[in-house]
């Protein structure tokens, strides 16, 4: 098998965001990186979601995070009864789909798809653990395919030498767009908010960008409209952990308000993604602990009793959108539902 991930950052190689083997799953400690290179190894399927919901890994991460930790569910049960093997199974997808709550469609989807090999695996007499695991990178290897071909789309928008200003971490889409821009010779300049209070834009997508030999520079999160008035931003882009049908998308909190001034400044901004089938309604915003707010690698910033606020999401409405950027083309945000109107090919 061909793997996709070659000649990306180093922290979009397989092995560097979520790993199985012996009876453990390892995974890229992204909280801390690149300070440090650390790994998180985790010995139990809970361990494994409670590092998706504790942020060791984000953006596309926690999906491949729950394959592997499926594997380990597998891993786990492996000496009982067919009929109680199935159980913990089913068991233990629910607690890997919903370790955070604005994901949780998504992830349903990452663990069915573990399950349904669960059955296969069962009725060959192979090993559970290891047939997940080959179907997670299957799976890791048709996403970068996926996200390889909107990538393609993307960089169509991205003017020869430019200006290019992303929010977050977008992960498979950041190191796919930076692979397909260098094999189309576009010197770009990328502009990354640091997304906090995490800090991806500055640690992860900056390091992906630095990595991979493209020029980048970080700015803070309240710098955006400024930037784009003074520096000369073609172009705003993004990835979304939902791109609901009725066109509106839910990303990192600070993805509206980048895109309120993108609109003010008449920079486009094209969303990146695979669409879903559920409307706005159906996602919840995820409310994360206010301490993380309050402080930044244990060192607090506020004095005692100061309140904080952090919806780890915001909602983009269609009207800010220019376009979402699909394995099939770019769609207008209002009208998504032809996306539906050809062959979907699951890649989960």
């Amino acid at each position: 098998m061909e793997r996709i991930d070659k000649d990306l950052a180093f922290m979009l190689r397989y092995e560097n965001v979520a790993w199985y083997e012996d009876g453990k799953v390892r995974i890229l400690d992204r909280r801390i990186y690149p300070t440090k290179v650390l790994f998180v190894t985790c010995i139990s399927h809970k361990e494994v979601a409670k590092a998706i919901a504790d942020m060791v890994t984000q953006s596309a991460g926690p999906y491949t995070a729950a394959g592997m930790g499926m594997a380990l569910a597998a891993y786990e049960c492996r000496d009982l009864r067919k009929e109680e093997q199935i159980n913990y199974l089913n068991d233990a997808a629910y607690t890997l789909s919903h370790a955070r709550p604005t994901t949780v469609p998504r992830m349903t989807l990452v663990v069915n798809g573990c399950l349904e090999v669960v059955k296969e695996a069962m009725d060959s007499d192979l090993r559970i653990d290891e047939e997940i695991f080959k179907h997670t990178i299957n799976s890791m290897n048709r996403r970068y395919s996926k996200i390889g071909e909107v990538a393609n789309y993307l960089v169509d928008m991205f003017p020869k030498n430019g200006n290019v200003m992303t929010q977050c971490f977008g992960e498979t889409i950041i190191g796919m767009m930076l692979k397909e821009a260098k094999k189309r010779n576009k010197t770009v300049k990328f502009f990354c908010p640091e997304t906090r209070p995490f800090l991806q834009g500055a640690r992860l997508t900056a390091s992906v960008i630095h990595d991979q030999g493209f020029d980048v520079t970080v700015i803070t999160d309240n710098m955006p409209a400024i930037t784009m008035q003074t520096k000369n931003i073609d172009l705003f882009t993004s990835a979304a952990d939902s791109i609901c049908i009725d066109g509106h998308i839910v990303n990192k909190v600070g993805t509206m308000q980048i895109a309120i001034a993108a609109k003010y400044f008449s920079v486009p901004y094209f969303v990146t993604g695979i669409p879903d089938r559920d409307t706005i309604d159906k996602v919840k915003i995820e409310e994360r602990n206010p301490k993380e707010v309050l402080e930044f690698r244990g060192i607090k910033n506020t004095l005692d009793g100061v309140k904080a606020y952090y919806p780890a999401f915001d909602i983009t409405p269609p009207h800010l959108i220019s376009g979402v950027v699909t394995d099939k083309g770019i769609y207008s945000a209002y009208d998504l539902k032809n996306y539906f109107s050809k062959q979907v090919d699951n890649y989960w």
